[in-house]
């Protein structure tokens, strides 16, 4: 299956890509841990079936020197232990901010509660804007049938430049 549209070759959409590409500087210059940004970013694409959004966040968790151990158990990291109490709060939330329609009232107040514990103001501003984000990257790619595959590590963050 090909790309339904090229997101990049139109106009419209690469203005847009390239906003959307500076949004997501803000979110990665941010002080929320680097490694949980890509965890995040990974489980929430898993949910939503993008293989684009897959391929980009190994690469890039990879890149960044993630094991391929805790990339693996990305899916399953209520069964693992290689994940720390904040990372389990922030894939939580990647879930349940992710799960919007299965959860009537999103995030659950238990969930916030481990948020607050592990995260400060500002690494949960950035955490939400990620889950947000990140959704949305996931909707974009997953429209227009882009597949995973071909992404190598640092493109994205050039398109921003």
């Amino acid at each position: 299956m090909d790309a339904r549209f090229n997101l990049f070759d139109n106009d419209i959409s690469a203005k847009f890509a390239k906003r959307f590409a500076n949004a997501g500087l803000v979110i990665h210059q941010s002080p929320l841990p680097k490694s949980t940004q890509e965890l995040v970013s990974l489980r929430a694409s898993q949910i939503n079936g993008c293989g684009h959004c897959i391929d980009m966040h190994t690469k890039e968790a990879t890149a960044a020197g993630e094991t391929a151990v805790r990339l693996h158990l990305v899916a399953a990291w209520r069964e693992a232990t290689v994940f720390t109490e904040a990372e389990q709060a922030a894939l939580a939330l990647a879930e349940e901010g992710t799960r919007l329609a299965d959860a009537h009232q999103g995030v659950s107040d238990e969930t916030w509660a481990q948020v607050r514990k592990h995260y400060d103001d500002d690494q949960i501003a950035a955490l939400i804007a990620l889950v947000a984000l990140i959704n949305a990257a996931n909707r974009l790619a997953v429209i227009v049938h882009q597949r995973g595959g071909s992404y190598e590590a640092g493109m994205f963050a050039a398109m921003a430049n």
